[in-house]
């Protein structure tokens, strides 16, 4: 997806695509937008507030939302249907530019030790900063999670400081540690479970991003606010041990 500066698209006009039988998909143009993001946000509570008797789920990304229905409640004409009824939601002026619904802040401690952030000092070093003031820059920013997406309970978190913005490796590693928070692009995420990956590690949460076992399985869902708070490596491993 383009994180090139774009005109903001009219978002009460998005392109309508049949996702599957059952799905819609609602897509606002490629770019990531902070103000497009917001409103999908927006139209996704005002979806869930109205709770359609045929609704199954809302899985909002950067620009674009995927609407899954009863297609056996709403008959042949489902995908008809729905549009309509979107339609109708986003020529409401008020649904269409209201601001996202607040949520209570999600702290996730990071440890940004160099044996949990392999490329905390190369990262510096290109930003032209020292460590300590990527940590700090890094930490205090203020997150949303834009999306869920790649892996299971993986948030892209928008908020990433302009001057932190990073190219990703140019050769992915084979393996990256659950929990480990990194920079791509313009925007910083955690990988809930091992596995490759290409950005640039800053650091390490000792928090289950993803448990099957949870309910909800995700930490994060899309909307959430978040802050880094930043610890050391014992109180990482006294928050590892006590999980």
């Amino acid at each position: 997806m383009s994180t090139t500066a774009h005109p903001v698209p009219d978002f009460t006009a998005p392109s309508f695509t049949a996702l599957a039988d059952d799905a819609l998909l609602l897509q606002w143009g490629q770019q990531m937008d902070p103000i497009i993001n917001a409103r999908v946000h927006a139209l996704v509570a005002r979806i869930r507030r109205d709770s359609p008797a045929w609704l199954r789920d809302c899985v909002p990304a950067y620009a674009s939302l995927a609407i899954f229905f009863d297609i056996i409640a709403l008959g042949a004409d489902a995908h008809h249907q729905v549009q309509t009824y979107v339609a109708g939601l986003l020529r409401d002026d008020a649904s269409a530019a209201a601001a996202p619904t607040r949520s209570a802040v999600v702290r996730i401690p990071v440890c940004y030790h160099p044996s949990l952030a392999p490329d905390l000092e190369t990262s510096a070093q290109a930003l032209d900063m020292s460590v300590e003031e990527l940590i700090e820059r890094h930490s205090q920013a203020d997150y949303r999670v834009a999306m869920i997406g790649f892996a299971p309970g993986f948030p892209y978190l928008s908020g990433l400081p302009e001057n932190l913005a990073l190219p990703r490796l140019a050769t992915p590693r084979a393996r990256v540690e659950a929990g480990s928070v990194a920079i791509g692009g313009n925007q910083t995420g955690i990988y809930p479970l091992a596995g490759p990956g290409g950005w640039r590690i800053l650091g390490r949460t000792p928090l289950r991003l993803f448990d099957p076992r949870r309910q909800p399985p995700s930490l994060l869902v899309a909307g959430n606010q978040v802050r880094f708070v930043a610890i050391s490596l014992a109180e990482f491993q006294q928050h590892k041990e006590a999980l």
